[in-house]
């Protein structure tokens, strides 16, 4: 029996035996080899609320219907049999998210590199009759290239999946998430077996540093440093961290990994506590995150029932166990010390540092927080080896980052590429290109990138060639952040733009210290004043002495990034700012407080109330016909609006 948690043979007890990874590598496969073809369905969150469960649902049935026997999951303790009477054994699977999340819901079949998208319950007849039965494929659910319109069979003839290099995605999309025993027959646990048996806690974090690795979270502290930070404090007590708790905007790369890879995670906070000498550890995930809550819980249920998380760790003598707790919300949270405040069931407030959380972190004890996509990278390291990420991305940033893109870009989603790709590759190759407002493809190019959310910054059309990797992007005022990329189109107000990350920040701030609590809501009120327009040209340099000062005086991370955003548009678009000042105008038209005043003509019923009522005399037509405002004229007062009974006028 290879004891593993798989779904015919769940179990709460403790495990009574030390598991054997090879034995379950083996069993999974001999029982997975009945199956000819695999039929995955994406069924992380964003194609869950597009119907994937229906999909799924509908296979069951369909291929049933057909005569075909179905495994919905793979059970190395009760393999199926095959028998002479089944022409076909298929095996219908969930996996995590499989990044290309716009066009979902998403349908891969195994072994042939079919990709179907914006797949429907109703389609799943056609797909099980023509590719099922017959090998032949559904056109209309091929992904179609916008660009050049070819048709595209799967995910290798996908620009965006071809240029991509997935290396923490990779099981997201191709694994199911609830079944332990198809993690490890890919290799899963085998680093932290590793660690366990063949490792010190000086050898774990000597190759943690060799490879490079450096936090995925925000601003890219060195993992082995950090490690090595915390093993050399004295006391019997340590704890590890995974921080889950993804707040920014447009960003789900944690979450994503979290649903298709929990034992990823899991396995690198087990090296992680090997490595500083931990012998218990949190998951803390955002309670905004359900389906990443109840995979990770089961994930660590199963772990525990196979004997790879508790007691006597794979026969080494130590133990691990593992806690999930979900967070209230609060983005300030995602700060180290507040969210060990949240663990300890404290108002989520950061504390001012040294002490460090290496010194004195959860209850007081030295503790290692890190983000759910550095630990999923540990596992990988210490299965390939610390020269095999070296030789990924660029040097003082190798490996990989993932990237959550969104905007106004024809590709959206979940994408991993190397440290040392440019913006034009990631936006151009596989973001497809910059879309107007109408969804088209937009050939004036984008205008900026948000990148790193609302601790990060602007990249413009200048920035295009700049390697994306933390050096380079601190230099030009940016920061990679956790990883998201908000791309946006030449129609887009950058004013508008860093209100809407004020806003956040402001909104997100604990309140604790007075620059963050009272500068970001002044930050806000100068923004509101320069998008309606009454600012002054003092207005701009109030503003920018002000995010400075909020920048070099904030307790905590949130604050001192907080300004980012304005400041980077400040620098990179003062022209825009400018005119919003100057002119009382926004470039992109999108500041209805400076738009040009406006009858709208299929309201207009030419009952001549406005023009009888505008001191200015800057309305004119005839009774019945439509009227029109001379804007040259127009002081904005609003009476004409507050007269019309029709809401034909606009822009006052």
């Amino acid at each position: 029996m290879c004891n593993c948690a798989t779904p015919g043979n769940r179990s709460n007890a403790t495990a009574v035996q030390t598991v054997d990874l090879n034995q379950v590598k083996d069993a999974y496969t001999q029982a997975a080899s009945v199956c000819s073809r695999r039929i995955v369905i994406c069924a992380g969150t964003g194609c869950m609320a597009n119907g994937a469960m229906k999909v799924f649902d509908a296979f069951h049935i369909a291929l049933q219907e057909q005569g075909v026997r179905v495994l919905t999951a793979i059970d190395p303790d009760e393999p199926a049999q095959a028998s002479e009477a089944d022409e076909m054994v298929l095996h219908l699977s969930k996996s995590g998210c499989q990044g290309f999340c716009q066009m979902g819901p998403l349908v891969s079949i195994e072994p042939d590199g079919i990709l179907y998208t914006l797949v429907r319950a109703d389609d799943v007849a056609d797909i099980v009759g023509e590719t099922i039965l017959k090998g032949a494929l559904v056109d209309r659910l091929l992904y179609r290239d916008p660009q050049t319109r070819q048709v595209c069979r799967g995910p290798e003839e996908i620009a965006f999946y071809k240029r991509q290099t997935r290396q923490v995605l990779k099981m997201c999309g191709a694994i199911d998430p609830e079944n332990i025993a198809e993690y490890i027959s890919l290799g899963g646990y085998s680093a932290a077996r590793r660690a366990y048996l063949m490792m010190s806690p000086e050898t774990v974090c000597e190759e943690i540093t060799e490879s490079g690795l450096r936090g995925r979270g925000g601003g890219g502290f060195p993992t082995g440093h950090k490690w090595e930070l915390t093993r050399v404090q004295p006391g019997p007590k340590k704890y590890v961290i995974c921080n889950g708790d993804e707040g920014d905007p447009g960003a789900f790369m944690d979450r994503s990994v979290m649903e298709g890879a929990p034992h990823s995670v899991i396995e690198g906070m087990m090296i992680a506590a090997r490595g500083i000498g931990a012998d218990e550890g949190y998951i803390y995930v955002r309670m905004e995150y359900p389906l990443a809550v109840a995979r990770v819980r089961r994930a660590v249920t199963d772990a525990e029932a196979a004997g790879i998380l508790g007691d006597d760790l794979f026969g080494s003598g130590l133990n691990f166990r593992l806690h999930v707790m979900e967070g209230a919300g609060a983005f300030v949270c995602g700060e180290e010390t507040a969210l060990i405040a949240s663990i300890e069931g404290k108002r989520g407030m950061p504390k001012p540092k040294p002490p460090f959380p290496a010194e004195r972190g959860l209850w007081d004890k030295p503790t290692v927080i890190n983000n759910v996509e550095t630990l999923a990278t540990v596992p990988i390291i210490l299965r390939e080896g610390a020269k095999a990420l070296r030789g990924i991305g660029m040097p003082n940033s190798p490996g990989t980052k993932t990237f959550a893109l969104t905007g106004h870009v024809a590709n959206t989603g979940l994408i991993e590429t190397p440290f040392g790709a440019t913006l034009r590759q990631i936006v151009y190759e596989i973001g497809g290109g910059v879309l107007n407002d109408a969804g088209a493809p937009d050939p004036r190019g984008f205008k900026a990138v948000q990148i790193g959310g609302p601790s990060g910054g602007c990249l413009t059309p200048d920035h295009l060639d700049l390697t994306l990797d933390y050096d380079a992007l601190r230099d030009v005022g940016a920061m990679v952040g956790s990883g998201g990329l908000v791309v946006m189109n030449q129609d887009t107000c950058m004013v508008s733009v860093a209100r809407f990350f004020m806003q956040f920040t402001q909104n997100e701030s604990c309140g604790k210290c007075v620059l963050c609590r009272e500068g970001t809501r002044q930050m806000l009120a100068l923004l509101d004043d320069i998008m309606e327009g009454t600012a002054t040209e003092e207005t701009l340099d109030l503003l920018k002495k002000l995010a400075i000062a909020v920048q070099k005086g904030s307790l905590c991370g949130l604050g001192k990034t907080a300004p980012s955003p304005v400041l980077s548009t400040l620098h990179y678009f003062r022209d825009e700012y400018e005119a919003h000042v100057r002119d009382k105008k926004c470039p992109a038209g999108q500041c209805k407080a400076l738009a040009d005043p406006e009858i709208l003509a299929d309201r207009c019923v030419g009952c001549t109330a406005c023009a009888r009522k505008c001191p200015v005399g800057a309305i004119q037509g005839y009774r019945k016909e439509a009227h029109v405002i001379d804007v040259a004229k127009c002081v904005k007062c609003g009476v004409c609006a507050e007269t019309c009974k029709f809401d034909a006028i606009i822009g006052v």
